[in-house]
């Protein structure tokens, strides 16, 4: 089919030109209308999904130190327990043989801790006691009249440590509840043994001019 030509008073390149501009402003307008639709489903469609929050880091709750299973005693507190018979090792001694007449008798005492490891006796003259007797008579005790002050003594021991202290018999009889008026010993053979806290001493020998 054969190009039409255009035909009137005016020359052929103003009707072509006037095609043209007829001809172009539809499909410029079909163009725009293409672009804006294209343009919104794009801005309408999906959009990438937001990243999830990281958790916050929590601070790490404090741990407390485990108990230790090897300490030395059974006070959480760290006190020392009481010395059980099994690690106390008694002595008992006189000082002399034998004691004249007018002579107070006297004696030391010692008290060792044989375990490792430290514990706690009360060597007052409320718990330990010396006895002193003679045969089946039993003459005097050191707890039948305790003296006022001395009725506790607290002693902490480490392990192999001893406590020695000297304690006079003034040689008179005691009895429970501490009568007055008792007998006074006669000369003769005695003999003194010592306890404290379940623990016993080999009794020492002596005697009383």
């Amino acid at each position: 089919m054969g190009v039409v030509r255009p035909a009137g008073p005016l020359p052929a390149r103003v009707y072509w030109v006037r095609r043209v501009v007829v001809l172009g402003i539809p499909l410029l307008l079909v163009a725009l209308v293409v672009w804006l639709v294209a343009g919104r489903g794009s801005a309408t469609g999906p959009t990438d999904a937001a990243p999830e929050d990281t958790p916050s880091s929590q601070p790490e709750t404090p741990v407390a130190p485990a108990a230790d299973d090897e300490k030395d005693t059974d006070d959480p507190s760290g006190v020392p327990p009481d010395c059980t018979p099994e690690v106390l090792a008694l002595a008992i001694a006189a000082t002399a043989e034998s004691f004249p007449e007018g002579t107070s008798p006297t004696f030391t005492v010692s008290i060792t801790n044989t375990g490792s490891q430290p514990c706690v006796v009360d060597a007052g003259d409320t718990q330990r006691e010396i006895v002193i007797t003679s045969g089946v008579d039993r003459v005097w005790s050191s707890k039948d009249c305790p003296v006022a002050g001395n009725e506790s003594r607290a002693l902490l021991l480490t392990g192999g440590a001893a406590d020695e202290s000297t304690l006079a018999w003034n040689r008179v009889r005691s009895a429970q509840g501490c009568p007055a008026d008792q007998p006074t010993p006669g000369a003769g053979t005695y003999s003194a043994a010592f306890t404290l806290a379940g623990a016993t001493a080999t009794p020492v020998v002596f005697g009383l001019g």
